[in-house]
């Protein structure tokens, strides 16, 4: 699996996910337990994972929807 997008608005990690599931592309969102420890104050990032053999096709459907597209992949 390999980092995606890394966010503290739930927003844009579920329309980021959403685009995903459209064109087929599985992700997984990381660290939802820690933004319920934090009390949802947000100063915890999640973190959209998706497969390695996707990545490419995930990084294009992000930008040219205009998403943040996380450096450590």
């Amino acid at each position: 699996m390999k980092e995606l997008l890394r966010s503290t608005d739930p927003t844009v990690l579920a329309f980021a996910s959403a685009l995903l599931n459209g064109e087929g592309i599985d992700c997984f969102e990381m660290d939802v337990n820690m933004s319920v420890l934090e009390g949802g104050i947000g100063i915890f990032p999640r973190r959209l994972l998706v497969h390695g053999d996707d990545l490419t096709a995930a990084q294009r459907v992000m930008r040219d929807n205009d998403l943040p597209v996380s450096d450590r992949a």
